[in-house]
């Protein structure tokens, strides 16, 4: 797997915060080794998003680096015809509102009936 500028990282690897920071990370892989997109498209799209939110005032800190990866996924899942925007939001929706009715501590997890 090739390095991405910025990436937080330690001696092991990627650093993850958060747990969706990873699983947006693990995304990326999967779809990548699917040969949905090459690393040249990715880190294209992602650094256009990084460009973007540092021209936005981003300080770029490395504490924002999943937002953007996050972002770029959307924007190459759109691209290339993975999801649409209206499918994008109402996953986002989707899992806010199960973040809102999780337990703290508790794992947050979408129902398969609820996905449609």
């Amino acid at each position: 797997m090739q390095n991405f500028p910025h990436q937080p990282q330690d001696d092991q690897g990627p650093v993850f915060n958060e747990p969706w920071e990873a699983q947006a990370f693990a995304l990326v892989i999967a779809l990548h080794e699917q040969n949905l997109f090459s690393w040249q498209e990715w880190a294209g799209v992602l650094s256009e998003q990084i460009a973007l939110a540092q021209a936005d005032g981003d300080p770029d800190l490395g504490n924002t680096y999943y937002q953007h990866w996050l972002a770029a996924l959307e924007r190459i899942s759109r691209q290339k015809n993975l999801s649409n925007k209206n499918e994008l939001l109402k996953r986002k929706s989707q899992w806010h509102a199960a973040y809102l009715n999780t337990p703290h501590g508790k794992p947050i997890e979408l129902s398969a009936g609820k996905i449609a």
